[in-house]
Formats: C-alpha cells, structure tokens, sequence
C-alpha cells in the first residue's frame, strides 16, 4: 500500500515507543506497550501516540494470527519521497510468539485486471531462527 505520509508532531511518548520497538526487534501489541510503561503513560495517550506514527509512517499495523493488531518500526518505508509502502513479509513465531518482520521477502502478486491494490498484508506462521536453533 502507498499512502501520503502526514506531518510529523513530536513527543516523548512517540520517541519512548520508537525506542522500545527498535530495542525489541519485534512487533508489538498496544497491550506490550501498556505493560512496559506501567503508570507512567495512560492507555488512551498511547493508542494516539500508536494512530499518530502510523500516520506519519514511522510504524506499520500487522494482523497477527489471533487478530491482535501489531505495531513494527518502518525501516524500509520512503520518508523523503513520502511514499509509504509494506510490500514485505511478517513472520510469526509458534514457539515465542514473536512477530517480525522479514524486510528482504518481497512478494510479488500479480491480480487479475480491473484490481487494485490498496493494501497487503502476508503473514507466514512457524518457528523462528531462534528457536529453530
């Protein structure tokens, strides 16, 4: 999906949840970021913090397979051309439960004339290099 990337709007809880995320290397659920702040940020200023960077396109939504939305940092996404794109694959792990994203796994789908896509999403459950260890 491309979308138009809309003005950024700075603040600590945004630059507390960029942290988080890239310190983690998985995707997280709001819940993860509300048990991981405790009391210091309430539940409402994090779901506008989460709305707010996806708009900005510094995070991404995935759908993991309970229907749990996630949220994954955007490393491969176009800030300076504001072309915000996730034609890549997640991966989620049966064994710990993470969910990450594969940036170098490109799908390429080919739809019949007359669709467009707006959106894809490809989720591919397994074991991780982790734990396949």
């Amino acid at each position: 999906m491309e979308k138009k990337i809309k003005r950024e709007r700075n603040s600590s809880t945004k630059e507390s949840i960029i942290t988080l995320l890239k310190e983690r290397k998985e995707a997280l659920t709001h819940k993860d970021f509300q048990e991981f702040f405790e009391k210091t940020i309430d539940r409402v200023t994090i779901y506008r913090a989460l709305d707010r960077l996806v708009d900005e396109g510094k995070l991404h939504k995935i759908v993991n397979l309970e229907g749990v939305i996630q949220y994954a940092i955007c490393k491969t996404c176009n800030h300076e051309h504001e072309i915000h794109s996730h034609n890549h694959v997640h991966f989620s792990c049966v064994k710990c439960d993470k969910t990450i994203c594969l940036d170098e796994v490109r799908p390429q789908i080919k739809l019949p004339n007359g669709f467009i896509t707006q959106e894809m999403q490809l989720l591919i459950s397994g074991i991780c290099s982790d734990c396949s260890i």
